[in-house]
Parts: C-alpha cells; sequence; structure tokens
C-alpha cells in the first residue's frame, strides 16, 4: 500500500478545514434559532442582541476555517486563475467577518 503523498494531507486538510467551517456556521444558526424561539417563550437569561452577536461570531469562527481550507487547496493547484479566485473569495470572506465583527461591538458584545 503506497503511503499518502504530502498533496494527498494537503487536500485532506483542506477538506476538513472547509467542512470545519461550514459545521461551525450550521452550528451557530441552528444554536441561534433556538434561542431566538426560546426568547418568544419565556425570560431566558440571554438577550436577542447576545443571540445575534454570539451567531455572528460562529459565521466570523467559521469563515476563518473556510479560507483556510480555500488557501491550502489553491496551493496544490496555483493556476492564475485559482490564485485570482482565491483572492477575490478571501477578500470578500475578510471584508463580510470585519462588518460582522464591527457590528458584534458596536453592540456591546467584542
Amino acid at each position: 500500500m503506497d503511503a499518502p503523498t504530502i498533496f494527498d494531507i494537503i487536500h485532506l486538510c483542506a477538506i476538513i478545514l472547509g467542512y470545519a467551517g461550514a459545521v461551525l456556521i450550521i452550528y451557530g444558526g441552528f444554536r441561534a434559532i433556538v434561542r431566538v424561539i426560546a426568547l418568544e417563550f419565556s425570560k431566558p437569561a440571554f438577550t436577542s442582541n447576545q443571540v445575534r452577536w454570539e451567531f455572528t461570531d460562529k459565521i466570523v469562527f467559521g469563515l476563518e476555517f473556510l479560507i483556510a481550507g480555500d488557501i491550502l487547496s489553491t496551493l496544490l493547484s496555483p493556476t492564475q486563475q485559482d490564485l485570482i479566485n482565491l483572492a477575490v473569495v478571501v477578500v470578500i470572506r475578510t471584508v463580510l467577518g470585519y462588518f460582522l465583527s464591527k457590528e458584534a461591538t458596536e453592540s456591546g458584545h467584542g
């Protein structure tokens, strides 16, 4: 049996990081939904701003994992178009992350 090459390991890590980012965002979304429903039916120890901040935090954290996965994927096949695509994706995700973090900070939780 052949040992995995460094490219196989990098590819696997990129996939794992991508899935980890998606799972964090999905988890944050479901948790926010449950907490918003709890806000409607009871008097929990948290506010809607806290729910929003925690969800935003999970989105930003998930985006960081997705960016890391994209960077690793691009290392495997760095064509000019791949590098351009990566740059665009990183800029979009970074700007999105910045504004989400800024919103969370302005709401008093950053």
